[in-house]
């Protein structure tokens, strides 16, 4: 059994030894391209202006022009020489400290009263009230987002040749031309 395993060998590696590989040519009959759709991401981005009803007026620069610190001085004097006559010990510290705050505000009060009424007359221009000390401001705002576009790319080609006669197809990267080399493999037959 062994001897007919080892005769078997022995016989295949002399034929394929017999075999011989050369290289020839063979005819392009056609080289159809192959495609392939793919979706390529990209960014599409747009600007909005949007606005901002919320924003604060920090002050009237005309009421900060007209605006008079006196009447603060004077009714902050006046409070404390007040305060500082009612109560004894330390409640007289106190009472002269909240006389001073109470009369400063009081003096302010009377004497910027005229410009708080011309700033609130300017508030109400033409039947109108206007934002009532806010303002409305615009932002410019960014929004992005990803868009895939649709493109068609080509794979590679079918082809389809002739060698001795016979047709053949195979798929390539490249565009082979009009010729095309090809392998042959040339071994006996055995019977």
């Amino acid at each position: 059994m062994k001897r007919i395993v080892i005769t078997s060998l022995f016989a295949s590696a002399l034929l394929g030894a017999q075999a011989q590989t050369f290289t020839d040519s063979a005819r392009v009959r056609s080289a159809e391209p192959q495609y392939e759709n793919v979706s390529v991401p990209r960014n599409e981005c747009s600007s909005h202006w949007v606005n901002e009803p919320d924003r604060r007026i920090s002050a009237d620069p005309q009421r900060n022009q007209d605006r008079q610190y006196g009447g603060a001085i004077v009714g902050g004097l006046a409070g404390g020489v007040l305060g500082h006559q009612v109560g004894g010990g330390s409640g007289k510290d106190a009472a002269t400290a909240l006389g001073v705050v109470l009369g400063a505000m009081a003096g302010d009060q009377l004497q910027n009263r005229d410009a708080q009424r011309q700033y609130d007359n300017r508030q109400y221009d033409n039947g109108q009230y206007n934002n009532g000390g806010y303002e409305t401001a615009q932002r410019e705002v960014k929004r992005c987002r990803t868009v895939y576009d649709a493109q068609t790319r080509i794979t590679g080609y079918r082809v389809s040749y002739d060698y001795r006669g016979q047709n053949y197809t195979t798929f390539m990267r490249t565009n082979p031309g009009n010729s095309l080399p090809v392998r042959v493999t040339v071994e006996p037959v055995t019977q």
